[in-house]
């Protein structure tokens, strides 16, 4: 559905939208008269009390931005369960669950529940979450709705676990969402996209030369391309995703890594018709065109390059365990089963009627089904099973 559909922000909102665009053009005032999109995509989702993420804004579920498969139902969360149930036993005793962005709670809330029916429950259920309005909502959410005992487990990080644990890391649609760097060839260099102001004080794409690490990151990808890069093409390449797998994993010592996000691998991302990137904004489930409108107000996302993900994962010491999409994912992971038994508990037809509805989303190639793809990693665990079906590795 187009942006233009969409009617404009109530004027709380918009005063909202305005201090924080006033904090980014200060910003930019101060950096001599640009800054690398990296940072107002930071700045927009993040900036304390102002950002998108960081903000009270409701974002989850139909009432919000978007809907991401834990708020669509709680089928998503006991396959990823299922799926890492083996390595949490394998991991011993006081494995840990560390979740990545917590969302609304949904995820924890019903991956839980499927985990002490599993007898697989982890030591500690550990949400790293940086923001402090959505922590808010998850512990009221999770206390609200979890036996006691169940939420006994839980806590909040404040950052990676730096001492030496043992479990499983788990993000979903967290990736699209980190500051991404972005880059134009022209005349056979390499530039960083960067965000200036017009003379009206407006939001406009500027270029500089690419810092080495940008650069180096570009002309590899270019190397893995059936062709250069055409003059004038313009992506985003995460140059620092090997550092931050790392810095999030902290000191996992054995365990298991899993990763649901929207993107493709490498040379899908950039085929030469994808000449403008992958970037793009939501704002009350409408595709805003305009990555520049209402700051603070509609998420800003980048899809991801899984190749990238797997070199990441590599080379921070684990073994590869799979990539599928999320339909071959949660099919291969119990699934069926899952909405079976849903089936058999429903109250009448409309709500077995919703929950197959559930399933198609989840699962359908027009939905999240092939837009969605799933990556895991493994040390001292296995994780391979929960990727038996519809392995995708060749693409990468």
């Amino acid at each position: 559905m187009a942006g233009s559909t969409l009617p404009p922000p109530d004027a709380e909102a918009q005063a909202h939208s305005a201090h924080l665009r006033a904090v980014i053009q200060e910003q930019i005032i101060g950096a001599g008269g640009c800054i690398p999109f990296w940072k107002f995509m930071e700045l927009a989702l993040y900036a304390p009390g102002l950002g998108y993420y960081s903000a009270g804004a409701h974002k989850f579920g139909a009432g919000g931005d978007f809907v991401t498969a834990p708020e669509l139902s709680p089928l998503f969360s006991a396959c990823v369960a299922d799926a890492l149930a083996p390595a949490l036993r394998q991991a011993g005793k006081g494995a840990l669950f560390v979740e990545l962005g917590g969302g609304s709670g949904a995820f924890a809330e019903a991956c839980l529940l499927r985990l002490q029916e599993l007898g697989a429950l982890p030591a500690r259920y550990a949400i790293l979450e940086p923001s402090a309005d959505l922590r808010q909502r998850q512990r009221a959410r999770l206390q609200a709705r979890l036996p006691a005992a169940l939420f006994a487990r839980v806590e909040w990080l404040d950052g990676p676990i730096q001492a030496q644990w043992d479990g499983v890391l788990f993000a979903n649609e967290v990736i699209d969402a980190l500051p991404t760097p972005r880059f134009v060839v022209r005349n056979g260099q390499v530039l960083e996209e960067c965000v200036a102001l017009d003379s009206d004080g407006r939001f406009v794409r500027a270029e500089q030369p690419a810092d080495p690490l940008l650069a180096a990151a570009v002309r590899r990808i270019e190397a893995q391309l059936p062709a250069p890069f055409a003059d004038g093409y313009r992506s985003e390449a995460l140059a620092q995703l090997p550092y931050w797998l790392q810095a999030v994993v902290g000191g996992l010592r054995n365990g298991a890594l899993l990763f649901i996000d929207y993107g493709y691998a490498r040379s899908e991302y950039y085929l030469p018709e994808r000449s403008d990137g992958t970037l793009r904004a939501f704002r009350r489930h409408h595709l805003i065109d305009d990555v520049f409108a209402w700051p603070g107000l509609q998420d800003i996302t980048a899809s991801v390059d899984f190749t990238a993900l797997a070199e990441a994962g590599v080379g921070a010491g684990f073994e590869f365990s799979g990539y599928c999409s999320q339909a071959s994912f949660l099919l291969g992971n119990g699934l069926q089963q899952h909405l079976q038994a849903a089936e058999a508990q429903a109250a009448d037809d409309i709500a077995r009627h919703n929950l197959r509805q559930q399933a198609k989303l989840l699962t359908l190639p027009s939905e999240m089904g092939e837009r969605f793809q799933v990556m895991g990693f493994q040390r001292g665990v296995e994780l391979e099973a929960a990727f038996l079906l519809g392995d995708l590795s060749h693409r990468l």
